[in-house]
């Protein structure tokens, strides 16, 4: 992978030492702001969840209605997440990132003004278009800054923001919800996107005045240590150039297959995130700080998950067998809470064993595209991976919300999306090329 701006001189081979000194400084530099901006994303797309009943009380919307609403800011993220990403290898992840951070906050905010169902389909999408981008973006960024036998660490840490965001979201939607509806004559659910918004617009500006878009421009990095990092980076790149364009990317063998895999994660994924707290509500749980207490769970579970399994694959080398272990683990979560949909304790028991797979598995997949992408490839590819991907969150919510009015039971829902994961594991196991089935080099300093 070539870095922009700067070069793989020969320099002595740095020790492991200087390595991992080099390795801390950027990411106590570069993460902090990074997973903010991830958490306060990842709550952008967990708060509809926790205002549905209040929003549904308000407005009279079914659950179909609902879920469609939900599904539509995937659309808006779909058609422009691969434009976005592109327009980002060209203008810069600082400025661009910047731009999405705020767009999207005020969008969100704007969800205080909805007052009817066309209303809530047309800001839905809109708040997806504007977020467009982000998440891969992010992803993309990491390659340029953190060689390939640290991102699954680098990785893990980024989505514990989006475990810390279920963790302290969900009791927090839970208090809003329940305390300060009516607060200056405002719902809880408009004070639930308020909070949500109006931070991105802040952070926004910090991304754009703190964050470097290249190595060289690093100013709390010396010659020494920028030369380090941009070589280590290279030497652990990817050498075909088959995935140094969009195109070529999307003629590598396997790539296809990689968005085949995030998709059925996807459907997973959104399928814990958006029905969570309506399977702890409909097991008879019906304050909303204790339900909110309670969607915690899975998302403390996902975070130790995600933290050793992210250690443990950079040790190891091996990024699918864990992918696929960890969907193995969440299919055994949505069969268990589709058997034990009526029984509270029961059920929290198998939302913790799902959310350990499902959240666990998305930093843990991240690892495999760079092993097949550099350069415009890698921001244009990862774009399109997530693109495919996010299609899974069109389905997953419509898909439940119909299955709940047609039968008045999340239960045939759960068991079909547990399929799909098996699925996914299998081929993750089986399906994938020789490329993608080989061994990352593994981090020296974790396997000695």
């Amino acid at each position: 992978m070539s870095v922009p701006g700067t070069t793989a001189t020969a320099v002595h081979e740095p020790s492991e030492t200087d390595f991992k000194a080099i390795i801390r400084k950027v990411a106590w530099r570069v993460m902090p702001l990074i997973m903010i901006c991830y958490l306060f994303a990842f709550f952008d797309r967990i708060n509809i969840s926790f205002a549905k009943f209040q929003l549904q009380g308000d407005l009279g919307f079914s659950d179909t209605a609902y879920g469609l609403g939900a599904s539509l800011f995937v659309i808006g993220y779909v058609l422009f997440e691969v434009p976005s990403n592109l327009m980002l290898y060209k203008v810069g992840a600082r400025r661009w990132i910047a731009r999405i951070m705020i767009s999207w906050g005020i969008a969100t905010s704007l969800m205080v003004f909805v007052g009817n169902e066309w209303q809530f389909y047309a800001l839905r999408f809109i708040i997806g278009a504007m977020e467009a981008g982000f998440a891969p973006g992010v992803l993309y960024y990491l390659t340029l800054w953190f060689p390939a036998s640290h991102r699954g660490r680098i990785t893990s840490l980024l989505f514990l923001a989006s475990a810390f965001s279920g963790l302290v979201g969900a009791p927090l939607s839970g208090l809003v919800l329940g305390h300060m509806d009516g607060v200056l004559g405002i719902r809880g659910w408009h004070w639930l996107f308020l909070l949500g918004g109006l931070p991105c617009v802040v952070l926004g500006v910090l991304v754009l005045k703190t964050l470097k878009d290249r190595i060289e421009d690093a100013g709390w990095l010396n010659a020494a240590e920028k030369s380090m990092l941009a070589s280590r980076i290279v030497h652990q790149a990817p050498h075909s150039g088959a995935g140094s364009s969009l195109w070529g990317a999307i003629k590598t063998p396997g790539f296809l297959m990689l968005g085949l895999v995030y998709f059925l994660i996807q459907v997973a994924s959104y399928g814990l995130n958006f029905w969570a707290p309506q399977l702890i509500r409909s097991a008879g749980t019906h304050n909303p700080t204790t339900i909110g207490v309670l969607t915690a769970v899975p998302y403390i579970c996902g975070a130790i998950c995600m933290v050793v399994v992210g250690r443990l694959s950079d040790a190891s080398g091996e990024r699918r067998k864990f992918v696929s272990g960890l969907l193995l683990m969440a299919a055994i979560g949505f069969f268990a809470a589709g058997i034990f949909d009526k029984q509270t304790g029961l059920l929290i028991v198998s939302l913790g064993v799902m959310g350990g797979g499902v959240v666990a598995s998305i930093p843990a997949f991240w690892a495999l595209p760079p092993k097949l992408l550099t350069g415009a490839g890698a921001a244009g590819g990862i774009a399109l991976i997530n693109t495919l991907g996010q299609l899974g969150g069109i389905v997953s919510p419509v898909m439940v919300g119909r299955v709940r009015d047609l039968t008045g039971s999340t239960t045939p829902a759960l068991y079909a999306i547990g399929a799909m994961s098996l699925i996914c594991a299998a081929i993750l196991l089986f399906g994938l090329p020789a490329t993608l089935r080989q061994k990352d080099q593994p981090d020296a300093s974790i396997s000695a």
